[in-house]
Protein backbone atom coordinates (compact mmCIF):
# COMPACT_ATOMS: atom_id res chain seq x y z
CA UNK A 1 0.00 0.00 0.00
CA UNK A 2 7.07 5.01 -4.07
CA UNK A 3 16.38 8.82 -6.80
CA UNK A 4 13.23 7.26 -4.44
CA UNK A 5 14.34 4.50 -2.08
CA UNK A 6 11.31 3.19 -2.53
CA UNK A 7 8.85 0.29 -4.09
CA UNK A 8 7.57 2.25 -6.23
CA UNK A 9 9.77 4.34 -8.72
CA UNK A 10 12.40 1.29 -10.10
CA UNK A 11 11.88 -2.22 -11.53
CA UNK A 12 14.73 -3.72 -11.68
CA UNK A 13 16.08 -7.18 -10.85
CA UNK A 14 19.09 -6.82 -8.48
CA UNK A 15 22.35 -9.14 -9.17
CA UNK A 16 21.77 -12.38 -6.75
CA UNK A 17 24.89 -11.06 -4.63
CA UNK A 18 23.59 -7.56 -4.28
CA UNK A 19 20.14 -6.11 -3.35
CA UNK A 20 19.22 -2.87 -5.57
CA UNK A 21 17.47 0.52 -4.73
CA UNK A 22 13.71 0.22 -6.10
CA UNK A 23 13.46 4.35 -6.79
CA UNK A 24 14.16 6.96 -9.42
CA UNK A 25 17.67 7.95 -10.71
CA UNK A 26 20.23 7.01 -8.14
CA UNK A 27 18.71 3.95 -7.17
CA UNK A 28 18.08 2.30 -10.80
CA UNK A 29 19.82 -1.15 -10.86
CA UNK A 30 22.62 -0.90 -13.19
CA UNK A 31 23.62 -3.97 -14.74
CA UNK A 32 27.38 -5.65 -13.58
CA UNK A 33 30.31 -4.29 -15.45
CA UNK A 34 33.93 -4.83 -14.86
CA UNK A 35 36.01 -2.00 -13.58
CA UNK A 36 36.81 1.27 -15.97
CA UNK A 37 39.93 0.78 -17.16
CA UNK A 38 42.08 3.18 -19.62
CA UNK A 39 43.51 2.32 -22.91
CA UNK A 40 46.66 3.50 -24.50
CA UNK A 41 44.90 6.27 -26.52
CA UNK A 42 43.34 7.93 -23.22
CA UNK A 43 39.95 6.15 -24.36
CA UNK A 44 37.82 4.09 -21.61
CA UNK A 45 38.50 0.73 -22.71
CA UNK A 46 34.98 -0.95 -21.66
CA UNK A 47 33.00 2.43 -21.88
CA UNK A 48 29.50 0.86 -23.76
CA UNK A 49 28.68 2.58 -27.26
CA UNK A 50 27.00 5.83 -27.28
CA UNK A 51 23.52 5.26 -27.10
CA UNK A 52 23.58 2.22 -25.30
CA UNK A 53 21.68 1.62 -21.72
CA UNK A 54 23.52 1.84 -18.81
CA UNK A 55 20.54 0.67 -17.09
CA UNK A 56 18.66 -2.85 -17.42
CA UNK A 57 15.11 -2.73 -16.16
CA UNK A 58 12.96 -5.73 -15.50
CA UNK A 59 9.66 -5.22 -17.17
CA UNK A 60 7.78 -7.86 -14.43
CA UNK A 61 8.62 -5.94 -11.63
CA UNK A 62 6.60 -2.50 -13.20
CA UNK A 63 3.63 -4.83 -14.03
CA UNK A 64 3.67 -5.69 -10.34
CA UNK A 65 3.84 -2.49 -9.16
CA UNK A 66 1.16 -0.85 -12.24
CA UNK A 67 -1.34 -3.51 -11.04
CA UNK A 68 -0.99 -3.20 -7.28
CA UNK A 69 -1.57 0.50 -7.40
CA UNK A 70 -4.96 -0.14 -9.16
CA UNK A 71 -6.14 -2.39 -6.57
CA UNK A 72 -4.99 -0.04 -3.98
CA UNK A 73 -6.89 3.06 -5.48
CA UNK A 74 -10.17 0.31 -6.53
CA UNK A 75 -10.66 -0.82 -3.13
CA UNK A 76 -10.38 2.46 -1.60
CA UNK A 77 -12.84 4.06 -3.65
CA UNK A 78 -15.20 0.88 -2.62
CA UNK A 79 -14.90 2.21 1.04
CA UNK A 80 -17.41 4.63 0.74
CA UNK A 81 -20.06 2.56 -0.58
CA UNK A 82 -19.76 -0.62 -0.03
CA UNK A 83 -22.28 -1.03 2.68
CA UNK A 84 -24.63 -2.08 1.07
CA UNK A 85 -23.37 -4.62 -0.79
CA UNK A 86 -22.08 -7.97 1.37
CA UNK A 87 -20.35 -9.20 -2.13
CA UNK A 88 -18.38 -5.82 -2.84
CA UNK A 89 -17.21 -5.82 0.95
CA UNK A 90 -15.99 -9.73 0.39
CA UNK A 91 -13.90 -8.17 -2.57
CA UNK A 92 -12.51 -5.56 -0.44
CA UNK A 93 -11.43 -8.05 2.43
CA UNK A 94 -9.73 -9.87 -0.63
CA UNK A 95 -7.95 -7.15 -2.24
CA UNK A 96 -7.21 -5.98 1.55
CA UNK A 97 -5.27 -9.20 2.49
CA UNK A 98 -2.60 -9.05 -0.13
CA UNK A 99 -2.14 -5.19 -2.15
CA UNK A 100 -0.15 -3.80 0.41
CA UNK A 101 1.46 -7.07 1.36
CA UNK A 102 2.91 -7.49 -1.83
CA UNK A 103 3.92 -3.53 -2.20
CA UNK A 104 6.03 -4.03 0.98
CA UNK A 105 7.44 -7.38 0.21
CA UNK A 106 8.82 -6.21 -3.67
CA UNK A 107 9.86 -3.06 -1.18
CA UNK A 108 12.08 -5.38 0.74
CA UNK A 109 13.68 -7.14 -2.29
CA UNK A 110 14.33 -4.32 -3.62
CA UNK A 111 16.27 -2.44 -0.09
CA UNK A 112 18.35 -5.68 0.37
CA UNK A 113 21.62 -3.67 -0.36
CA UNK A 114 20.76 -0.75 2.43
CA UNK A 115 23.73 -0.17 4.29
CA UNK A 116 23.71 3.12 5.64
CA UNK A 117 26.38 4.10 3.15
CA UNK A 118 25.85 7.96 2.76
CA UNK A 119 24.61 7.62 -0.96
CA UNK A 120 21.91 5.23 0.51
CA UNK A 121 20.87 7.30 3.48
CA UNK A 122 21.11 10.13 0.94
CA UNK A 123 18.57 8.28 -0.95
CA UNK A 124 16.04 7.62 2.08
CA UNK A 125 16.09 11.05 2.82
CA UNK A 126 15.03 12.98 -0.64
CA UNK A 127 13.10 9.59 -1.48
CA UNK A 128 10.98 8.72 1.73
CA UNK A 129 11.59 11.39 4.12
CA UNK A 130 11.06 14.55 1.96
CA UNK A 131 7.76 13.07 0.50
CA UNK A 132 6.31 12.67 3.26
CA UNK A 133 6.39 15.86 5.16
CA UNK A 134 5.46 17.19 1.41
CA UNK A 135 2.45 15.08 1.21
CA UNK A 136 1.44 14.70 4.79
CA UNK A 137 1.52 18.72 5.18
CA UNK A 138 -0.58 18.65 1.91
CA UNK A 139 -3.38 16.06 3.10
CA UNK A 140 -3.57 18.09 6.18
CA UNK A 141 -4.29 21.56 4.44
CA UNK A 142 -6.90 19.54 2.60
CA UNK A 143 -8.50 18.08 5.13
CA UNK A 144 -8.26 21.68 7.11
CA UNK A 145 -10.11 23.31 3.76
CA UNK A 146 -12.62 20.64 3.40
CA UNK A 147 -14.01 20.63 6.72
CA UNK A 148 -13.05 17.44 8.33
CA UNK A 149 -11.27 19.59 11.10
CA UNK A 150 -11.91 22.14 13.12
CA UNK A 151 -8.22 24.00 13.67
CA UNK A 152 -5.39 23.58 10.77
CA UNK A 153 -2.92 20.97 12.57
CA UNK A 154 -0.04 19.83 11.06
CA UNK A 155 1.41 16.52 12.65
CA UNK A 156 4.47 14.45 11.23
CA UNK A 157 3.71 12.09 14.05
CA UNK A 158 0.74 11.24 12.73
CA UNK A 159 0.47 10.17 9.29
CA UNK A 160 -2.70 10.18 7.82
CA UNK A 161 -4.66 8.49 5.36
CA UNK A 162 -2.04 6.36 3.03
CA UNK A 163 1.25 7.75 3.87
CA UNK A 164 1.52 6.27 6.66
CA UNK A 165 3.40 3.89 3.96
CA UNK A 166 6.25 6.67 3.81
CA UNK A 167 6.63 6.38 7.49
CA UNK A 168 6.76 2.65 7.44
CA UNK A 169 9.52 2.34 4.69
CA UNK A 170 11.49 4.68 6.02
CA UNK A 171 11.51 2.87 9.41
CA UNK A 172 11.84 -0.12 7.91
CA UNK A 173 15.03 0.38 5.72
CA UNK A 174 16.59 2.23 8.35
CA UNK A 175 16.34 -1.52 10.47
CA UNK A 176 17.54 -3.41 7.08
CA UNK A 177 21.14 -4.07 8.50
CA UNK A 178 19.64 -5.22 11.80
CA UNK A 179 17.65 -7.79 9.68
CA UNK A 180 20.53 -9.07 7.32
CA UNK A 181 22.52 -9.36 10.27
CA UNK A 182 20.04 -12.02 11.80
CA UNK A 183 20.31 -15.46 11.32
CA UNK A 184 16.35 -16.41 11.39
CA UNK A 185 15.18 -12.73 11.17
CA UNK A 186 11.87 -13.93 9.37
CA UNK A 187 10.72 -15.61 12.78
CA UNK A 188 12.06 -12.18 15.07
CA UNK A 189 9.85 -9.83 12.68
CA UNK A 190 6.67 -12.42 13.20
CA UNK A 191 7.23 -12.12 16.84
CA UNK A 192 7.62 -8.50 16.96
CA UNK A 193 4.33 -8.11 14.49
CA UNK A 194 2.82 -10.86 17.48
CA UNK A 195 3.44 -8.91 20.35
CA UNK A 196 2.33 -5.67 18.81
CA UNK A 197 -1.22 -6.75 17.97
CA UNK A 198 -1.83 -7.35 21.54
CA UNK A 199 0.07 -4.32 22.67
CA UNK A 200 -1.93 -1.33 22.89
CA UNK A 201 0.07 0.91 24.81
CA UNK A 202 1.73 1.54 21.60
CA UNK A 203 -0.30 4.14 20.68
CA UNK A 204 -0.63 5.88 17.76
CA UNK A 205 2.36 8.01 16.55
CA UNK A 206 4.36 6.96 13.04
CA UNK A 207 1.42 4.97 13.21
CA UNK A 208 3.67 1.94 14.74
CA UNK A 209 1.13 -0.56 14.93
CA UNK A 210 1.50 -0.99 11.36
CA UNK A 211 4.70 -0.61 11.18
CA UNK A 212 5.67 -3.39 13.03
CA UNK A 213 2.70 -5.88 12.47
CA UNK A 214 3.85 -5.00 8.63
CA UNK A 215 7.03 -5.77 9.00
CA UNK A 216 7.07 -9.53 8.51
CA UNK A 217 6.08 -8.93 4.55
CA UNK A 218 9.09 -6.22 4.64
CA UNK A 219 11.65 -8.76 6.20
CA UNK A 220 10.24 -11.63 3.97
CA UNK A 221 10.88 -9.57 0.74
CA UNK A 222 14.61 -9.00 2.18
CA UNK A 223 15.44 -12.63 1.86
CA UNK A 224 13.65 -13.09 -1.72
CA UNK A 225 16.73 -14.10 -4.24
CA UNK A 226 15.29 -13.55 -8.56
CA UNK A 227 15.22 -17.27 -8.10
CA UNK A 228 12.20 -16.99 -5.82
CA UNK A 229 10.08 -14.74 -8.46
CA UNK A 230 11.14 -17.43 -11.34
CA UNK A 231 9.26 -19.63 -9.39
CA UNK A 232 6.10 -18.39 -8.79
CA UNK A 233 5.74 -18.58 -12.54
CA UNK A 234 5.46 -22.20 -12.83
CA UNK A 235 2.56 -23.52 -14.35
CA UNK A 236 1.53 -25.42 -11.48
CA UNK A 237 1.80 -22.63 -9.38
CA UNK A 238 -0.20 -20.49 -12.17
CA UNK A 239 -3.08 -23.30 -12.07
CA UNK A 240 -3.08 -22.91 -8.06
CA UNK A 241 -3.87 -19.47 -7.66
CA UNK A 242 -7.21 -19.89 -9.65
CA UNK A 243 -9.43 -21.94 -6.74
CA UNK A 244 -6.80 -20.09 -4.87
CA UNK A 245 -8.89 -16.89 -4.88
CA UNK A 246 -12.46 -18.89 -5.52
CA UNK A 247 -11.51 -19.90 -2.33
CA UNK A 248 -10.70 -16.86 -0.68
CA UNK A 249 -13.69 -14.85 -2.07
CA UNK A 250 -15.81 -17.91 -1.07
CA UNK A 251 -14.46 -17.59 3.01
CA UNK A 252 -14.45 -13.46 2.71
CA UNK A 253 -18.25 -13.45 1.29
CA UNK A 254 -19.14 -16.05 4.76
CA UNK A 255 -16.86 -13.71 7.04
CA UNK A 256 -17.86 -10.39 5.36
CA UNK A 257 -20.84 -9.70 8.08
CA UNK A 258 -18.93 -11.50 10.52
CA UNK A 259 -15.54 -9.94 10.88
CA UNK A 260 -13.93 -6.61 11.50
CA UNK A 261 -12.26 -4.70 9.14
CA UNK A 262 -9.96 -3.58 11.16
CA UNK A 263 -7.78 -6.55 11.22
CA UNK A 264 -6.93 -6.26 7.73
CA UNK A 265 -5.88 -2.46 8.32
CA UNK A 266 -3.28 -3.83 11.38
CA UNK A 267 -3.42 -0.09 12.96
CA UNK A 268 -5.40 -1.13 15.95
CA UNK A 269 -4.09 -3.80 18.71
CA UNK A 270 -6.34 -6.62 19.44
CA UNK A 271 -7.50 -5.01 22.41
CA UNK A 272 -8.72 -1.83 20.56
CA UNK A 273 -10.86 -3.82 18.29
CA UNK A 274 -12.89 -5.15 21.17
CA UNK A 275 -11.09 -8.77 20.81
CA UNK A 276 -9.47 -10.91 24.03
CA UNK A 277 -5.63 -10.04 23.43
CA UNK A 278 -4.68 -13.74 22.51
CA UNK A 279 -6.87 -13.38 19.48
CA UNK A 280 -3.96 -10.68 18.31
CA UNK A 281 -1.18 -13.56 18.03
CA UNK A 282 -3.64 -16.04 16.01
CA UNK A 283 -5.25 -13.33 13.79
CA UNK A 284 -1.31 -11.88 12.97
CA UNK A 285 -0.36 -15.77 12.12
CA UNK A 286 -3.34 -16.67 9.77
CA UNK A 287 -3.35 -13.25 7.80
CA UNK A 288 0.06 -13.65 7.47
CA UNK A 289 -0.48 -16.64 5.76
CA UNK A 290 -3.50 -15.79 3.95
CA UNK A 291 -1.33 -12.76 2.77
CA UNK A 292 1.49 -15.10 1.83
CA UNK A 293 -0.88 -17.11 -0.71
CA UNK A 294 -2.68 -14.46 -2.24
CA UNK A 295 0.44 -12.48 -2.82
CA UNK A 296 1.96 -15.73 -4.83
CA UNK A 297 -1.00 -15.78 -6.40
CA UNK A 298 -0.92 -12.56 -7.75
CA UNK A 299 2.47 -12.29 -8.63
CA UNK A 300 2.27 -15.87 -11.00
CA UNK A 301 -0.28 -14.27 -12.65
CA UNK A 302 1.93 -10.81 -13.28
CA UNK A 303 2.65 -10.82 -16.96
CA UNK A 304 6.71 -10.70 -17.02
CA UNK A 305 6.48 -8.87 -20.60
CA UNK A 306 6.23 -5.85 -21.63
CA UNK A 307 2.98 -4.68 -21.82
CA UNK A 308 1.03 -1.32 -22.36
CA UNK A 309 1.15 -0.88 -18.75
CA UNK A 310 5.09 -1.45 -18.16
CA UNK A 311 5.68 1.99 -18.35
CA UNK A 312 3.46 3.45 -15.44
CA UNK A 313 5.02 0.86 -13.16
CA UNK A 314 7.90 3.76 -12.77
CA UNK A 315 4.97 6.27 -11.55
CA UNK A 316 3.12 4.45 -9.25
CA UNK A 317 4.33 6.40 -6.52
CA UNK A 318 2.55 9.66 -7.90
CA UNK A 319 -0.85 7.27 -8.09
CA UNK A 320 -0.39 6.44 -4.36
CA UNK A 321 -0.09 9.70 -3.46
CA UNK A 322 -2.53 11.40 -5.27
CA UNK A 323 -5.17 9.28 -5.86
CA UNK A 324 -6.27 10.23 -2.11
CA UNK A 325 -7.31 13.74 -3.17
CA UNK A 326 -9.45 12.11 -5.07
CA UNK A 327 -11.57 9.44 -3.17
CA UNK A 328 -11.56 11.99 -0.18
CA UNK A 329 -12.25 14.85 -2.20
CA UNK A 330 -15.73 12.88 -3.75
CA UNK A 331 -16.34 12.18 -0.15
CA UNK A 332 -15.43 15.85 1.04
CA UNK A 333 -17.82 17.09 -1.58
CA UNK A 334 -20.69 14.37 -0.60
CA UNK A 335 -20.91 12.53 -3.89
CA UNK A 336 -21.12 9.28 -2.43
CA UNK A 337 -24.26 10.56 -0.35
CA UNK A 338 -25.74 12.19 -3.44
CA UNK A 339 -26.25 9.39 -5.62
CA UNK A 340 -27.06 5.92 -3.63
CA UNK A 341 -27.67 4.19 -6.91
CA UNK A 342 -23.54 4.31 -6.56
CA UNK A 343 -24.14 1.54 -4.08
CA UNK A 344 -26.19 -0.63 -6.85
CA UNK A 345 -24.19 -3.07 -8.80
CA UNK A 346 -23.57 -0.54 -11.83
CA UNK A 347 -22.39 1.81 -9.52
CA UNK A 348 -19.90 0.12 -8.42
CA UNK A 349 -18.46 -0.84 -11.33
CA UNK A 350 -18.59 2.70 -12.75
CA UNK A 351 -16.55 3.80 -9.31
CA UNK A 352 -13.93 1.21 -9.74
CA UNK A 353 -13.50 2.19 -13.28
CA UNK A 354 -13.43 5.59 -12.60
CA UNK A 355 -10.53 4.99 -10.17
CA UNK A 356 -8.60 2.86 -12.07
CA UNK A 357 -8.81 5.11 -14.56
CA UNK A 358 -7.97 7.52 -12.75
CA UNK A 359 -4.56 6.06 -10.71
CA UNK A 360 -3.63 5.39 -14.42
CA UNK A 361 -3.77 8.95 -15.48
CA UNK A 362 -1.29 10.06 -12.15
CA UNK A 363 0.90 7.22 -13.25
CA UNK A 364 1.77 8.53 -16.46
CA UNK A 365 5.27 10.45 -17.13
CA UNK A 366 4.17 13.63 -17.82
CA UNK A 367 2.48 13.46 -14.04
CA UNK A 368 6.01 12.01 -12.64
CA UNK A 369 7.85 14.83 -13.89
CA UNK A 370 5.45 17.30 -12.95
CA UNK A 371 6.14 15.83 -9.04
CA UNK A 372 9.32 15.09 -10.11
CA UNK A 373 11.55 18.02 -7.32
CA UNK A 374 8.59 16.14 -4.56
CA UNK A 375 9.10 12.25 -5.30
CA UNK A 376 12.85 12.47 -7.05
CA UNK A 377 14.36 15.81 -5.85
CA UNK A 378 17.74 16.77 -6.80
CA UNK A 379 19.47 18.10 -3.48
CA UNK A 380 23.00 17.17 -3.68
CA UNK A 381 23.84 21.04 -2.58
CA UNK A 382 22.14 19.77 1.11
CA UNK A 383 25.13 16.98 1.27
CA UNK A 384 28.79 16.82 1.85
CA UNK A 385 30.47 15.79 -1.38
CA UNK A 386 32.80 14.11 0.97
CA UNK A 387 30.61 12.16 2.15
CA UNK A 388 28.69 11.01 -0.68
CA UNK A 389 31.90 9.88 -2.45
CA UNK A 390 32.55 7.63 1.22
Amino acid sequence: MFHAPNVFQRAQIPPAHQGSEPGGRGAATAVATPPTQVGPSGKVANEPPAGAPAKRREAYFDNVKYLAIVLVAVAHSWEPVMDGSRTVRALYMVAYTFHMPAFIIISGYFSRSFDMSAAKVKRLVTGVALPYVVFETAYSLFRWYAGDTGDMEISLLDPWYLTWFLVALFIWRLTTPIWQALRHPLPVALVIAVLASFSPSIGDDLDLQRVLQFLPFFVLGLRLRPEHFRLVHRREVRMFAVPLFAGAVALAYWAAPRMQLGWFYRSNSAQELDAPWWSGAVMTLLMFCAALLLTIGFLAWVPRRHMWFTVLGAGTICGYLLHGFLIKGAGYAGVFDAYDWLAEPAGLVLVSVVAAVAVTLMCTPPVRRALRPVTEPDLDRAFRKDSARR
